[in-house]
């Protein structure tokens, strides 16, 4: 069961036997020979054949080369690594594979690696063997079967350090999760320990996670290379290979951030589990962003800890590929299989992966094929439904024991030395143990794998609780509206449609109003200004699938040449990166919140292609951006365009799903806030889990994405963008409007006649985002604008109930109707509703206007549309359309 089907590879013949034979009196003459004559199917390196002459493998080696060529790839292959390189389409790659592997005698460790190998062997079984002996009750999801893994990541770590890595993200599922902290990263064990205790009162940081799901951030020395090392840790929900995408984006971010464009200061690291890594898709989406200009991260060592089962389920059940690791053959990466009960033998093969990455910033993968000891937790029974694989596993040695035997007979150590190494380790966790105790309250933000130091204060809090204003000087919204309607490089030819696109933009600037895209603009242009970088991310950001943004210029004459004006605003302006992404929500998305999660200092977009295509992306959003901050007390200021509205196109890409995202939100519907508390706006942002908008203005929506980052801390911001309002001609704003002491409106009311007489007016309609122009157009057409008063509810969440509740007592004769275009069942009714009453201590009924209940997201025909939006504007502006429910 533990023996590893070898995938050796297939040989070219080899056809000088006869001169090897013929040399075999002159070893150095022989390896001349052998180079010269190109028998053997890679090079073969002379220094490390000769350096090892005291070796008995070596001798072994070449006493096989001599008579039989073809069993030295027999030793290379056939034993406890199996290499997968074949189908790599690079010859330079596969040859220095090769050589890893083929050359003779290049598996040799000293004394001293052994013994260091040794100590962390018994660091790693003793840390799981202390666990359960102090809580054998607990799930912990141990490490025992691939103890091997503690030593196989440092070793990793180590070469990497030696190549001049100085950062090393990581991620990985639960199995062995505390053993890396205790281990790898080297966490403190009382803070570890302290997190069994049931006693142990948990701090105001909201609900927390279980310990096996946390994160850790840790600067340090490399014992080894006696360098500086950071290892941070991700923390990650149960979602296997979720955080996947989230490691590269921070990786990216990191590598951005300090300038190293070809990943030799960063890496990343990910750990998998077999199961998973060869059924969850997000590995397949991660993989694919790997080379991809805006997302690759120089390559990422995958370790897969390989126990040949996924819960209880059997590989014949878990997939249909000979191996786990088959999907990452489609990125051209090298699989290197091992026998993790052969310890030197993975540290040979983690150097070689290391190593890998250090040459060609590629992808590779290490599959260590263990075994699970227990059960899928501690307090599971494996017997039930693998009894004779664990009637195996119950005989089989540990590893630990193994290789201590090992280096006893070799003489590399002798027992006593073994005992006392077993010894202090357990000596360092009973001291530890011992600690814990004074342990009283559990603080999450020892857990924080993405510090921002300098953002908050010292303990943690925002600087300030205000915001200043959003709105600019009108130079410099005028400089960024040239700039975004012009070219600014020389001999570059643009398409005769963009021509015609810009040259409106640039009409305009010279009326001084934005619409939709134009606002985008300057708010990006002015963060840039303000050393704010900038990323949009996601599926034809570039043009913008409406065809409005236009970002990225195409010379028409050239191939490949592009401008991004936005990047020659300013002579000192941070960097913007617009970049269109593969077809992949799930791995996008979460490579944009790990890339926001390394600096507060960035405005990071994830634009869906169109708003329900979120919902191939909702394992981000439910387990890291919603609950995040609750979880794992880290603030992510991650930014979701989702272009949604009723455009009478069909069910599909009509809705965003608004109704999932306000479900989702953490105030409290029954609960009036305290209204007169300063700051009340800012107060309601700070506590909320994240934040909903819907503009109705382009004005609006370039506040929103400047406060975003204006704000002394950092939320998800969700923000329902729309589609046929990009060219609506009412949806313009005035540059009055976004000049210096201007403000985000989260609520905008009504301004018309119906506000100069508010007494008179018999409906207050509120709603959000596109139906107010709708509503507008059919006020207008019925001659009712002196008495029905139509106020936009522009952030959804947290909900306006201060600016609301001036508007209800103004206008005290008006019953109250909320207005959307959705169906009941869906869009923001269900959500507004309880609030609004409490508004109002539920003095009055809140009506609706709008579509029946309906399953589907939207009508595919056309006429349809149309009269169900006629019948939702006849309900909004009938009078007694509610006398029959009083």
């Amino acid at each position: 069961m533990l023996h590893l089907r070898t995938c050796a590879a297939k040989l070219r013949p080899l056809t000088a036997s006869q001169t090897v034979k013929t040399c075999s009196q002159n070893r150095p003459a022989a390896v001349r020979t052998l180079q010269q004559s190109r028998c053997y199917s890679a090079p073969v390196a002379a220094e490390p054949f000769l350096s090892g002459t005291s070796s008995n493998y070596v001798e072994e080696m070449y006493c096989a080369w001599l008579e039989n060529p073809k069993s030295v790839h027999k030793m290379a292959y056939c034993q406890h690594i199996g290499v997968e390189f074949m189908f790599i389409n690079d010859l330079e790659q596969c040859q220095w594979i090769r050589q890893k592997f083929e050359t003779p005698g290049v598996m040799q460790f000293t004394n001293e690696e052994k013994r260091t190998l040794l100590a962390r062997l018994v660091r790693s079984t003793r840390f799981e063997e202390f666990l359960q002996r102090k809580w054998s009750s607990e799930k912990r999801f141990g490490l025992e079967g691939c103890e091997v893994l503690i030593p196989a990541l440092k070793t990793i770590i180590d070469k990497s350090s030696e190549n001049g890595v100085d950062y090393v993200i990581m991620g990985m599922p639960h199995r062995g999760r505390l053993n890396v902290l205790a281990n790898v990263i080297r966490k403190e064990l009382e803070q570890i320990f302290c997190q069994f205790d049931s006693k142990l009162e948990a701090a105001d940081e909201g609900s927390g996670d279980v310990k096996y799901h946390l994160g850790m951030y840790h600067r340090r020395i490399n014992r080894v290379t006696d360098r500086n090392i950071t290892l941070s840790l991700v923390a990650n929900p149960s979602h296997l290979e979720a955080a996947d995408p989230v490691v590269m984006g921070k990786t990216k971010a990191e590598q951005f951030y300090c300038g190293d464009t070809e990943g030799k200061k960063v890496m990343s690291i990910l750990l998998h589990g077999d199961a998973a890594f060869a059924g969850q898709g997000i590995v397949y989406e991660t993989f694919h962003l790997s080379d991809l200009p805006s997302y690759t991260t120089h390559g990422t060592v995958h370790v897969v800890v390989n126990n040949q089962i996924g819960f209880t389920t059997d590989p014949r059940m878990a997939r249909s590929s000979p191996y786990p690791t088959d999907v990452a053959r489609v990125v051209n990466a090298p699989i290197f299989h091992v026998n993790s009960d052969d310890p030197e033998a993975v540290m040979y093969v983690c150097k070689v992966a290391a190593e890998w990455r250090s040459t060609f910033h590629k992808d590779v993968v290490v599959d260590l094929v263990c075994y699970r000891r227990n059960g899928h937790n501690e307090m599971d029974e494996p017997m039930f439904t693998q009894p004779l694989m664990y009637k195996q596993i119950r005989k089989q040695k540990p590893v630990l024991q193994k290789y201590a035997e090992l280096l006893v007979a070799q003489g590399v150590v002798n027992q006593p030395e073994y005992e006392e190494e077993i010894s202090k380790y357990d000596k360092i966790c009973e001291e530890a143990f011992a600690r814990s105790k004074d342990e009283k309250i559990l603080h999450i933000k020892h857990w924080l794998d993405s510090p921002w130091p300098g953002f908050f204060t010292l303990d943690g809090q925002p600087r300030s609780m205000s915001c200043p204003s959003t709105g600019l000087t009108e130079d410099v919204l005028t400089h960024i509206g040239n700039v975004a309607s012009s070219v600014p490089v020389e001999n570059f030819t643009i398409h005769g449609g963009l021509s015609r696109i810009l040259k409106t933009r640039g009409e305009l600037v010279k009326n001084r109003t934005v619409d939709w895209a134009l606002a985008e603009y300057m708010a990006f242009g002015s963060l840039l200004k303000e050393g704010i970088h900038i990323r949009l991310s996601g599926q034809d950001v570039e043009r913008g699938t409406f065809s409005h943004r236009h970002h990225v210029l195409h010379d028409q004459n050239v191939d490949k040449r592009t401008c991004i004006p936005m990047n020659h605003l300013w002579p000192n302006q941070a960097p913007y990166t617009v970049c269109n992404s593969s077809l992949s929500e799930y791995g996008v998305l979460g490579f944009e919140l790990g890339f926001a999660m390394a600096s507060p200092n960035a405005l990071v977009l994830w634009e869906a292609q169109f708003g329900d295509f979120h919902n191939t992306a909702q394992c981000i959003i439910d387990q890291f951006i919603c609950p995040g901050q609750a979880k794992w007390v880290r603030q992510n200021g991650i930014v979701l365009l989702l272009p949604h509205g009723m455009e009478g196109m069909g069910p599909e890409h009509s809705s965003a799903r608004p109704e999932r995202f306000l479900q989702m939100c953490n105030d409290d519907p029954d609960v009036l806030p305290d209204l007169q508390q300063a700051n009340f706006d800012i107060s309601q942002l700070y506590d909320c889990n994240w934040v909903v908008v819907n503009c109705s203005t382009p004005g609006n929506f370039f506040h929103v994405l400047r406060r975003q980052i204006l704000l002394p801390f950092r939320k998800p911001l969700i923000i329902f963008t729309p589609k046929s309002l990009l060219r609506h001609p009412e949806a313009r704003t005035s540059f009055d409007e976004m000049l210096p002491g201007t403000h985000f409106q989260r609520v905008i009311p009504e301004s018309g006649p119906a506000a100069q007489a508010p007494a008179g007016v018999k409906r207050l309609l509120f709603c959000t985002g596109k139906v107010y122009y709708d509503l507008t157009r059919e006020r207008a057409a019925r001659g009712m604008a002196e008495q029905v008063a139509i106020t936009r509810i522009e952030q959804l969440s947290p909900f306006p109930f201060d600016l609301l509740l001036k508007e209800v007592q103004k206008y005290p004769n008006a019953e109250l109707a909320w207005c959307q275009e959705e169906h009941k069942n869906q869009g923001y009714y269900d959500y507004v509703k309880p609030r609004l009453r409490t508004t109002i201590d539920r003095a009055k009924p809140v009506w609706y206007a709008g579509r029946d209940p309906a399953a589907a997201p939207a009508t595919g025909n056309k006429k349809t549309h149309l009269t169900e939006l006629q019948r939702l504007l006849d309900t909004a502006f009938d009078l007694d359309a509610f006398k029959n429910f009083s």
